[in-house]
């Protein structure tokens, strides 16, 4: 499984648009409302039990509906670019060849398969040839550059005490499974998961020609080795915390404290010239120093071997990828492969996704979208405001600082003012292996000379097509890309009441995440540094410890319940992104009002609408893993949690003491 990058991004969808005046006679009928059950019991079921009930998952999905989900028929759009440029002949070096040729060597399964795992063997010649510490080292750096992550975590960004330069930063890494309990658990199903996963490892070493009972023991030496860093990685929960997780370096002092790593080699063979680094996670890279001196080098050349192996598993023959899958199966519970030109188009997206990206944007993005979404956001930055203005348990100095903060924020909609460039990216029909690392490569050359350089706060974090928004603390920006603004999400006939709460709540959310646990550590500039009087900042964490304390309670899977302190960021985002957007949808002339429309009211259809956009099916398998490792909780508690803690969704159905989503006035939760 690819190593996790830790970032402290808030990622989440995003939803639709404002109504057109000249489009008022083609609004959106509300469907899939059961209508015979109590609002009040459990809306997410209520808004969707009818969808729900009838809803397929696809063989080779591990869920369906919106949320990320909504990026499955995303693909198909993509894959029909793709395959037209693919069937075509395009001047070479041009966006269009690279592209085409890039997924025409994905498809090219015949010419793949007779290659086998010849493409590797290089490298793990290399890794036999191995001889000490320093020259496995060197080998770890290169690898690092083609896609390799092993036992080092790189990448560059802002840093956090000054947000307008980046910083090389080094964070935990190196292990394979989703992360680091999963080593340490002893209940049935994690069992099974790492059983599964020292089976993938083993296959994986067998398919190269290693006889089965050392192909075993090999899987265990890895596993052994996986499991001894990840006594010194931080869990999820901890690697919320920003300040911990800061922690800037001279390589002078490394070099010392880490004498097995060789920090200044090291960082040459990565290609850096620093003076100083920021490192996540320390104890990581001290039990990391320790074990390069306890482990032995054979030892270590298996690890390598398998970190190989894992890394370009999906890049070989048909044998590495179903292994592979195999592997996937046991987390996800996802009953079949994705078909081959979905997993291609996706490769694209991730490898030349900028170049991917404009040729979507000029096929489907109307530039209408992008100045309806700009009032959107204005509107629901100026209701935050208000609210700002209103709280009851803030002084005015940070009242005044949380709105310069506010006024302060950078908004991306649509796509980037520049397109990143991919000229140094060799791309064949035949090569997509070297296709592959050359976009690996290229990748990482990109990544490393932002070092000691200043921030450039145009680029994107995600590439245009995909159905998702975030929010960036270190550069104080909300971004909302193309690929969320479309049906069922963006739709120009909707009324105000379903846009408002439709991308109006995903706007408040986003705009919100400047303000959870994590975002309100960061000043207006994205440099973390403490804005708040101290008497104000223990309200607003005795607000979000309500937050973590009333998630904790609810139940998703058997006795499995959300892990309060990992989603508190998402969930305080919540229940403000649905108050705040509520705020905005009231001072349109349709919150104002209360004809019914589909035999509802202005504000029931705002609520439903919170409840539309959620609308998510999953697999169960794939539901704990998420629960797991997710800082988001589960599609029915971003419905039912909010709206509990909101009052004027009570007066809008008539939630009355005994309906199971029933709080008393005082137990509901406002942080904004």
């Amino acid at each position: 499984m690819q190593r996790l990058l830790y970032l402290s991004l808030a990622v989440m969808l995003a939803t639709a648009c404002e109504q057109s005046s000249d489009t008022e006679t083609k609004r959106v009928v509300l469907t899939g409302i059961d209508t015979s059950l109590q609002p009040g019991d459990d809306f997410f079921t209520y808004a969707n039990h009818i969808w729900y009930d009838t809803a397929q998952i696809p063989a080779s999905q591990t869920g369906v509906g919106s949320y990320s989900f909504l990026n499955f028929p995303q693909r198909i759009r993509l894959q029909g670019i793709l395959d037209s440029l693919a069937g075509s002949k395009s001047p070479a070096g041009s966006i269009a060849q690279k592209v085409g040729d890039f997924y025409a060597s994905g498809m090219d399964t015949t010419a793949i398969n007779q290659r086998g795992y010849e493409p590797i063997t290089p490298v793990l010649a290399r890794i036999d040839a191995v001889t000490d510490v320093p020259s496995m080292l060197q080998l770890v750096a290169e690898e690092l550059q083609m896609g390799d992550g092993s036992m080092l975590g790189f990448y560059v960004g802002p840093d956090d005490k000054q947000s307008n330069v980046n910083i090389a930063q080094f964070y935990q890494t190196g292990t394979g499974l989703p992360e680091r309990d999963y080593y340490f658990k002893t209940d049935s199903s994690t069992r099974a998961i790492q059983e599964a996963y020292k089976k993938y490892l083993a296959t994986l070493f067998e398919l190269t020609g290693t006889e089965a009972a050392t192909a075993t023991q090999n899987a265990t030496i890895t596993y052994g080795i996986e499991e001894q860093l990840a006594t010194a990685h931080r869990t999820n929960i901890e690697l919320r915390d920003v300040k911990a997780n800061y922690n800037k370096m001279a390589v002078a002092t490394l070099a010392e404290n880490h004498p097995n790593l060789g920090w200044t080699a090291l960082l040459g063979h990565l290609g850096l010239q620093v003076d100083s680094v920021n490192v996540g996670q320390p104890a990581y890279y001290d039990q990391l120093n320790a074990l390069l001196k306890s482990v032995t080098i054979e030892d270590w050349k298996v690890y390598l071997k398998a970190n190989v192996l894992t890394s370009y598993a999906n890049y070989l023959s048909q044998p590495f990828a179903d292994a592979s899958f195999a592997y996937r199966k046991s987390l996800t519970g996802q009953a079949v492969r994705k078909p081959r030109a979905e997993q291609m188009t996706q490769a694209v997206d991730r490898s030349l996704g900028h170049s991917l990206a404009q040729l979507y944007v000029k096929k489907y993005f109307p530039e209408e979208a992008k100045q309806r979404m700009t009032v959107l956001v204005d509107n629901l930055k100026k209701a935050f405001e208000a609210r700002i203005d209103k709280l009851d348990w803030m002084s005015d100095s940070t009242k005044a600082k949380a709105k310069e903060k506010l006024a302060a924020f950078n908004e991306k909609i649509g796509y980037p003012d520049k397109w990143r460039d991919y000229t140094d990216v060799g791309v064949k029909r035949d090569t997509y292996f070297e296709n592959r690392l050359s976009a690996n490569r290229n990748a990482y050359r990109y990544n490393l000379k932002k070092a000691g350089q200043p921030v450039d706060r145009t680029e994107w974090l995600t590439t245009p097509p995909t159905v998702t928004a975030y929010n960036y603390p270190p550069l104080n920006e909300i971004v909302f890309p193309a690929g969320i603004l479309q049906s069922p999400y963006f739709d120009l006939y909707a009324d105000d009441a379903l846009n408002y709460g439709g991308i109006g709540m995903v706007i408040g959310h986003e705009i919100t995440h400047s303000f959870d646990d994590q975002g309100a550590q960061y000043d207006k500039d994205g440099n973390v540094t403490n804005w708040w009087t101290e008497t104000d900042y223990e309200k607003f964490k005795a607000r979000t410890q309500q937050v973590i304390d009333q998630y904790n309670s609810f139940t998703v899977l058997d006795s499995i319940s959300i892990k309060g302190a990992l989603t508190v960021g998402e969930n305080t985002a919540d229940i403000a992104g649905v108050a705040i957007a509520y705020d905005a949808f009231k001072l349109t002339a349709q919150g104002q009002d209360t004809t019914k429309l589909d035999g509802f009211t202005p504000d029931q259809r705002f609520f439903i609408s919170i409840a539309r956009i959620w609308r998510v099916k999953t697999r169960d398998e794939f539901l704990r893993m998420y629960v797991n490792t997710n800082s988001h909780s589960p599609a029915q508690w971003r419905v039912n949690g909010p709206l509990m803690n909101f009052t004027p969704f009570y007066e809008a159905f008539d939630v009355q003491p005994g309906d199971k989503m029933y709080k008393p006035e005082e137990e509901r939760i406002t942080v904004w």
